[in-house]
């Protein structure tokens, strides 16, 4: 009984922190469908715009007065959540000394560097960096900087943009309220229980609420830095060296220009082949020695054999002037 008493009161804690959650945000809806009633966009550029149109369009009608609902409706949007970014490309002379300006800019500021990255471009003396550095610049300092970087060099490309995150941030911070307020209210029940099924369950339901608190903080922790920081991204590029255009004929080449050249072009062959008879020369020895052993040989062996066969044909003549001579003596 003092079970199903526990999880009773577990389920009536969670309902009505779902219910308070509920209708606070619908409360906060309204206000905010409220202020949007009133003619505010949830651009940033958009929302800034129009207030001072309207006030001035409504500052003539005295009788209405209507210039009271502007001015309220001017403070409703200063106090919106913009999340503010651009992204610049500029062209400099010199890289370093940009990146460089940028840098030093942000932390006078109270910003930083977010990331930074460079390439060099080009071969030899024809070089060109391209980089791209990310500066975070406290939102107050918005305007500044974008006029700060335009003049760092060559504004080639240009990109603003603002979304508008207060609608996100007061449900958050209206989900924090009632976690905070179940998580309460589960503490009351925890002190209160008394046997063990209670308690598990009391510390089951504690631990999820808790896990969701801390979510809740970290996204609306994240959304507040990016409100409270603006981000601006500048691409630095160096000029590209220009390459002249050689359209000169071979014939245009003066005499001793063309002589001098033939001369190198000797002497370029000269080195070649001397650096081709150095790495040619084991390769010929290695097949060059014993080729020639085995030519040699060859040769000694026909020789021998010459040697040979010429004293048998010497000795058949003899043979048959012996016979001969037999006869004329007979």
């Amino acid at each position: 009984m003092r079970r199903v008493t526990s999880v009773v009161l577990v389920l009536v804690v969670v309902l009505s922190g779902c219910a308070a959650n509920g209708g606070d945000i619908a409360g906060r809806s309204q206000q905010s469908g409220a202020e949007a009633g009133l003619g505010y966009s949830g651009s940033g550029d958009g929302a800034a715009t129009s207030a001072p149109a309207a006030t001035e369009a409504r500052a003539g009608d005295a009788e209405t007065g209507a210039a009271g609902e502007a001015g309220g409706g001017g403070q409703a949007v200063q106090n919106r959540e913009l999340i503010r970014t651009a992204r610049v490309t500029v062209e400099a002379d010199d890289f370093e000394v940009a990146n460089e300006r940028l840098t030093e800019y942000a932390r006078s500021t109270g910003g930083f560097v977010g990331d930074s990255s460079r390439r060099v471009n080009g071969e030899g003396n024809d070089t060109w960096t391209v980089g791209r550095v990310t500066l975070r610049i406290p939102t107050g300092n918005y305007s500044e900087a974008l006029a700060f970087v335009n003049e760092t060099g060559t504004v080639r490309a240009s990109e603003q943009s603002t979304r508008d995150v207060t609608d996100q941030v007061v449900d958050l911070e209206a989900r924090l309220e009632n976690l905070r307020s179940e998580r309460e209210q589960l503490r009351t029940l925890y002190q209160r229980a008394n046997t063990t099924e209670d308690v598990l369950a009391v510390q089951q339901e504690l631990s999820r609420v808790q896990t969701e608190i801390e979510q809740t903080e970290a996204q609306l922790q994240q959304l507040e830095r990016q409100v409270a920081f603006t981000t601006i991204t500048v691409e630095i590029r160096e000029p590209q060296p220009e390459r002249l255009d050689d359209d000169s004929q071979w014939y245009d080449t003066g005499v001793g220009a063309a002589f001098l050249g033939s001369v190198d072009g000797v002497v370029v062959f000269l080195r070649a082949s001397a650096v081709f008879a150095a790495y040619a020369l084991p390769y010929l020895v290695l097949i060059g020695v014993p080729l020639g052993g085995g030519l040699v040989a060859v040769r000694r062996y026909r020789s021998n054999e010459s040697t040979v066969t010429e004293p048998g044909s010497d000795a058949e003549p003899s043979t048959a002037d012996a016979a001969g001579s037999e006869d004329d003596d007979e």
